[in-house]
């Protein structure tokens, strides 16, 4: 399934802070902690506890998020289908980083082990 230049934009005008939430509520929901959570978020875009709490206290877009993330070398290396897209064939930057994240949550979430999840 391809992306739509509107679905790129919501992704693009969504905060970081409206989604941080359900990322917390899935992974806690399956026996994962905010730590390991907070791991995840800073391999893949180099962001540390005081620096993710400062960006969701300023409520930024995910378009300005990931414009400040220093995105992990690997991150290519994470594939396979989230919400129904195969990641390595999204097109946009910002959506294809988006379903990063939302890759990784989901594999955390499933019980991954953190050495698969973080592609060492």
């Amino acid at each position: 399934m391809k992306t739509t230049p509107k679905h790129n934009e919501r992704i693009a005008k969504m905060t970081f802070a409206s989604v941080y939430p359900h990322y917390v509520t899935k992974i806690e929901s399956k026996g994962r902690t905010v730590q390991e959570l907070h791991q995840v978020i800073e391999w893949l875009t180099g962001f540390d506890n005081d620096k993710l709490q400062e960006l969701i206290d300023e409520k930024v877009t995910f378009e300005t998020f990931f414009g400040k993330a220093h995105l992990n070398p690997n991150a290519s290396l994470i594939t396979g289908i989230i919400c129904g897209y195969r990641i390595e064939e999204i097109e946009n930057t910002l959506t294809k980083q988006a379903r990063y994240l939302d890759k990784l949550v989901d594999e955390l979430a499933k019980g991954r082990k953190m050495e698969k999840i973080l592609r060492q």
